[in-house]
């Protein structure tokens, strides 16, 4: 019997949830339906820069769930864990470029790549200018060989910057080289305390005892690169954060943004104490956290764990940051 969730058909659950989640929006969002894409419904004919990324379904809210004003023009949903198709992809792309070119957010997944690099050949075919920023902050998959570090929650940050900066107007090449700073200056580390379980079944992406922990996991249920001894958070947040000031160099003075992402089916409660642990080591290395997000963002459908994101921060990008931002899941006025 498989796991209870809300489900209908399995094969219904990506189209069905969007459709609840245009309703939910009153108006401030479309959905296009042959190809599957979701659309801000600001719209608008001023000529900016406008932006498009996606990806498997089962991480909501991204990349739905960061689609209007101040973020992304589009989202291309593809199935719970798989690509969305370059049809798809080239779709949202001549729906929301208003003539000053799209910048597409791609996470590093081969499927991923592949499909949106395609549909960045077809719209560049069309006459459409087009840049990409590819995401890979994940830590714990950085190799000298192989596809490289994943793209993982880094991916909110590059939306929201780059988002601010082609809503001020700025041209495509600047909106993109901003992106591509974040992703530098970007690195993230997951931990699991149990596996994800796709809809429709009953077996976890793995199994752990109930003394264990899964230490650098992907968010397709991917399993780590070690399985560590169940610890206090103080211990099991530590052994996220410090590779990654490492692998920064973050030192005395400097600035970060702090993102502590729930995996899916982890609670504020014990996320805000993952946040203050995070908090913590930074102060006690000099490290100001200059701005923060906790919560679900990247999620990996109802996986139990939580991912460390920092990314380096300077004064331009926190001013990007600030701008405003209205969508589903992120909104804030101008601060």
């Amino acid at each position: 019997m498989s796991v209870k969730k809300f489900l209908n058909d399995p094969d219904d659950l990506v189209v069905e949830a969007l459709e609840g989640l245009v309703t939910a929006s009153a108006g401030r969002l479309r959905l296009h339906r042959d190809p599957l894409w979701l659309e801000s419904a600001a719209g608008g004919t001023d000529r900016r820069v406008a932006l498009v990324s996606g990806g498997g379904s089962g991480h909501e809210p991204l990349h739905s769930g960061f689609v209007g004003p101040g973020m992304l023009d589009a989202a291309v949903p593809g199935a719970v864990f798989a690509s969305p198709t370059a049809l798809q992809v080239v779709a949202a792309v001549r729906g929301v470029d208003r003539g000053a070119g799209v910048l597409l957010v791609v996470k590093n997944y081969t499927g991923d790549v592949l499909n949106f690099r395609i549909a960045a050949e077809i719209a560049a075919e069309e006459g459409i200018e087009v840049e990409t920023v590819l995401v890979d902050d994940d830590l714990a998959s950085e190799s000298d060989d192989g596809p490289g570090r994943r793209g993982t929650a880094a991916t909110v940050v590059v939306e929201k910057v780059c988002g601010a900066a082609a809503a001020r107007g700025l041209p495509l090449a600047e909106v993109a080289e901003l992106g591509r700073r974040v992703v530098a200056g970007a690195r993230s580390m997951a931990v699991a305390l149990e596996g994800a379980v796709h809809p429709g079944e009953d077996v976890r992406s793995f199994d752990l005892a109930a003394d264990e922990v899964e230490h650098g996991v992907g968010i397709h249920g991917e399993r780590g690169i070690d399985r560590r001894p169940m610890a206090s958070a103080h211990e099991l947040v530590g052994a996220l954060t410090e590779p990654l000031v490492a692998a920064l160099g973050l030192a005395d003075g400097d600035r970060a943004v702090v993102v502590v992402n729930g995996l899916g089916s982890t609670h504020l409660l014990e996320l805000y104490v993952v946040f203050r642990e995070v908090a913590a080591l930074l102060e006690a290395r000099g490290v100001a956290v200059a701005r923060s997000l906790v919560g679900p963002y990247v999620t990996a459908l109802d996986m139990a764990g939580a991912s460390v994101t920092l990314v380096r921060a300077d004064d331009e990008l926190l001013g990007l940051w600030d701008d405003a931002v209205t969508t589903t899941a992120l909104t804030w006025e101008t601060r």
